[in-house]
């Protein structure tokens, strides 16, 4: 996963795809989001359980704990494959389980002829369903943002099609599965096993050409999403 997604709906969106039984413990906008080009680093929505309750936090994307903090850019994916047995992310298991909603993510394709032109890819779900990235957390719910919050987005190897665009991909949930990642009471042996098995596979998404405007971070707008007029729509596996 190269580092950018799209998260552009309203909260209320994302959560009633959830069917969540829960009350949202604390306050959030209404109104749509329209991120359609999240940066690492930057300050973005994700969802939490906390007690009896559903949080809605703004946190940064990208997270060390405090030994690592400053030796490197903070990371902002997290491999399923390693997750559990480094020491790095071990603050952060189990209990930093969160989700980070989305309606899709880019990533970039090198061209044969030449590798250093790069041709950015938006993939996006077939259905037009909201996305719900498996993330760990760590936040501090505090008037201000606290120096040590921050999440990662964990990544899995990428399957069928999707190899093509990228060799990992972010791990996916089903609102079902979306919904047992979240809950405190699923044991850690069970929220390893849907890392392991229990995602969305690449028949679940769609994939096209869109403009290199993506690469600018300041890039904003739904134009952003527009497949290229002069491509295929998907590429042909």
């Amino acid at each position: 996963m190269c580092g950018r997604y799209s998260i552009y709906e309203s909260m209320d969106h994302y959560l009633r795809q959830l069917s969540l039984d829960l009350v949202v413990i604390n306050g959030y906008d209404h109104e749509a989001i329209n991120r359609y080009n999240v940066a690492p680093s930057t300050r973005v929505e994700i969802i939490r359980q906390v007690g009896d309750g559903l949080t809605v936090d703004r946190v940064k994307w990208g997270w060390s704990p405090f030994w690592a903090k400053g030796k490197r850019p903070d990371p902002i994916n997290a491999r399923a494959e390693t997750v559990l047995t480094g020491k790095f992310f071990k603050g952060l298991w189990p209990g930093g389980r969160a989700l980070a909603p989305a309606n899709g993510w880019f990533e970039w394709i090198p061209d044969p002829a030449d590798p250093k032109r790069k041709q950015p890819y938006y993939i996006t779900s077939a259905d037009g369903a909201p996305l719900y990235f498996a993330a760990l957390a760590e936040v501090h719910q505090n008037i201000e943002p606290d120096e040590r919050d921050g999440f990662v987005i964990i990544t899995a190897a990428a399957d069928q099609g999707l190899v093509d665009i990228h060799d990992r991909k972010p791990l996916v949930l089903t609102p079902e599965t979306a919904k047992e990642w979240l809950d405190q009471a699923t044991l850690p042996e069970r929220a390893a096993a849907i890392m392991e098995m229990d995602f969305r596979p690449a028949a679940d998404f769609r994939w096209y050409p869109v403009d290199k405007a993506i690469g600018n971070v300041r890039s904003q707008g739904a134009e952003l999403l527009s497949p290229l007029a002069d491509h295929q729509t998907q590429l042909d596996f």
